[in-house]
């Protein structure tokens, strides 16, 4: 069983990383993907809006009900504990794909574009940040234990992993959330801004808005005041202008 477990996390790991690598050039519109955010097969706009308005909802739904600690508790009665990480990834990053797969471009309207090639160099400068930005953050916490290997490896090898720790590694220091900053930098850094763009745009940043509301709630119940503190001293998505000494975070 410890084996088939260590398995079902690496290909739950793998199927992550593939995607995750081509939603980055998904919504960057890179030219040699056959489908991107505003490329692909065109469809009349109101089966444009109600297919993405689906697609986005599944991808929330998916990740509101499985990140939440109820449904953990629950969902851990039926699977091995260690298997329940890679399962919330298998399933996140299948909702990814569905989008990434059915998503319909709508080209216009065009609500920006930069021509300028100094102003285009800035904007992707901005996007690349973002998912550096990103990536990064997701090692300070722990990137294995994040996406699942790190539990399932555990379980092969018969350890038990150590209780969550609270600490603030570098971005954190700054913003409770870089993660999600990242996310925010990257969806919205186009030098051409269509409405379906806009529509992807505002949508996964209010789900990320959201998705923080609850996450914090299930860490103020994980770690009290310690995260109180921690929430008065360092801004959500934005470093704060008088930081204050700050100790204190773990993964989200």
């Amino acid at each position: 069983m410890a084996i088939f477990t260590a398995l079902y996390g690496l290909v739950a790991y793998l199927f992550f990383l593939a995607t995750f690598i081509y939603a980055i050039g998904f919504v960057g519109n890179l030219p040699l993907l056959p489908k991107t955010l505003d490329s692909g097969s065109s469809a009349p706009l109101a089966e444009a809006i109600a297919v993405n308005i689906v697609l986005l909802g599944v991808f929330a739904a998916q990740h509101s009900v499985m990140a939440r600690r109820g449904f953990k508790r629950w969902w851990t009665r039926l699977i091995p504990e260690s298997m329940e990480r890679s399962t919330y990834v298998l399933a996140a990053t299948a909702a990814l794909a569905l989008l990434l797969w059915q998503w319909r471009p709508i080209a216009e309207p065009v609500l920006w574009e930069v021509s300028d090639p100094a102003g285009r160099f800035a904007v992707h400068i901005v996007f690349w940040s973002g998912w550096a930005i990103l990536l990064i953050s997701t090692f300070l916490i722990n990137h294995f234990e994040l996406f699942g290997l790190r539990q399932v490896w555990a379980r092969l090898r018969g350890k038990t992993l150590p209780a969550a720790e609270f600490r603030t590694p570098l971005f954190y220091r700054h913003v409770r959330h870089p993660i999600y900053l990242g996310f925010i930098l990257a969806f919205w850094a186009t030098p051409t801004m269509t409405a379906g763009h806009l529509m992807f745009a505002a949508a996964t940043t209010g789900y990320i808005l959201i998705g923080i509301w609850f996450e914090e709630r299930d860490l103020i119940a994980q770690f009290g005041q310690r995260y109180e503190a921690y929430r008065q001293q360092v801004g959500m998505l934005l470093p704060r202008l008088n930081p204050r000494d700050r100790k204190g975070h773990t993964r989200p």
